[in-house]
């Protein structure tokens, strides 16, 4: 890139980190896309250059390489303050706990205007040791605004100082709570879903496994964003994608030995759900996958295992995209179309 554009594109990061990234993105287009430099392409895929015109400018911003667990957790608060946008105005949000595996969780409940009946009970991402109800706030309110639905965010506990299963069992507490009150939140016990990306995602998935062998209720759906699902074994995509993708393979491997300490737990479909033997009987899923995502592959081998024990399901497959791009609320372009199906099938389904 020529002096020039490298001036542009520092300029546009200082004011990228003080006023977010709206003034990046409020350059023309012919600029972003030279700023964000040539194309790249892996696997037969090209990422999207709005996505990377992002990780270029954040490969300006201090580092994310992961040290303590402090530090992580404020550089994820940081880094979703300057991707997320402005909050969604909704008509009530609102703090309030609900049970965990040990106790009292905090949660925060998203009511958007002309709400349906509907409820997503939502975990967030973070590798089980970083993000909280703040990193994905704006995410929350996006899909509650957008589907029509209300959206419960939970707090599950966090490792190293809650190592596995902790979380697992706080999620299956918090989503068996929902359904017992869901007319107290205002929903259909029968349109109770349960989702959350990354990280949460696998909680998700733990959540409808064990609900199916626990015999408790089941969710009406389970929303599965790029879930980490296999503790033990690697794919092909994490060594194509191990660098320079919002997550790395450093990532993993440091967010893996917080969460399960013990390795002779990590092949336990309690931690790793793509382990069960038996996937039978599931809800209806909405798997999301990215191209550009080292976890691409174990989220693929899902959804196929889910296919073949005949399970309803809705893949929806974004090869232009990296990991965690739902947190990207302020781009344009494929991410905003990403966001948008998967908005509307919460909406046909929890309608």
């Amino acid at each position: 890139m020529n002096p020039r554009l490298d001036s542009v594109l520092r300029g546009a990061v200082t004011a990228v980190q003080a006023n977010a990234l709206t003034p990046l993105y409020a350059l023309p287009v012919a600029v972003r896309r030279r700023l964000a430099g040539t194309p790249i392409t892996i696997d037969g895929n090209t990422l999207d250059p709005e996505v990377q015109l992002l990780l270029r400018a954040e490969g300006l911003l201090p580092s994310a390489i992961k040290s303590d667990v402090e530090t992580a957790r404020a550089h994820l608060r940081t880094l979703c303050r300057l991707v997320a946008g402005s909050p969604t105005e909704l008509q009530r949000v609102t703090e309030l706990t609900v049970r965990g595996a040990d106790g009292q969780l905090g949660a925060r409940l998203y009511v958007p205007r002309d709400a349906g009946r509907g409820l997503l009970v939502f975990f967030h991402g973070g590798g089980w040791v970083v993000g909280d109800l703040d990193t994905h706030d704006c995410l929350c309110r996006a899909l509650a605004a957008d589907a029509g639905i209300r959206v419960l965010s939970v707090d599950y506990r966090l490792a190293p100082e809650a190592p596995a299963p902790t979380a697992a069992e706080d999620a299956i507490a918090a989503f068996s709570w929902a359904v017992e009150h869901a007319e107290d939140l205002g929903v259909d016990p029968a349109l109770v879903a349960v989702g959350g990306d990354s990280a949460g995602g696998n909680l998700a998935a733990v959540v409808a496994q064990q609900c199916v062998r626990r015999g408790l209720p089941l969710p009406a759906l389970q929303v599965l964003l790029y879930p980490g699902l296999d503790l033990v074994a690697r794919r092909p995509s994490r060594d194509l994608f191990s660098e320079g993708f919002i997550i790395t393979e450093a990532d993993i491997i440091w967010y893996r030995d917080h969460y399960t300490p013990d390795p002779e737990l990590r092949p336990d479909p309690i931690v790793s759900p793509l382990r069960a033997d038996d996937l039978t009987g599931l809800p209806p899923t909405y798997l999301s996958t990215a191209g550009f995502d080292p976890l691409r592959d174990e989220g693929h081998e899902y959804a196929e295992a889910l296919r073949a024990a005949g399970n309803p399901l809705t893949h929806a497959h974004h090869p232009t995209l990296p990991h965690g791009h739902a947190n990207l609320l302020t781009l344009p372009g494929a991410v905003k179309e990403a966001q948008t199906h998967l908005t509307n099938h919460l909406h046909s389904v929890l309608h």
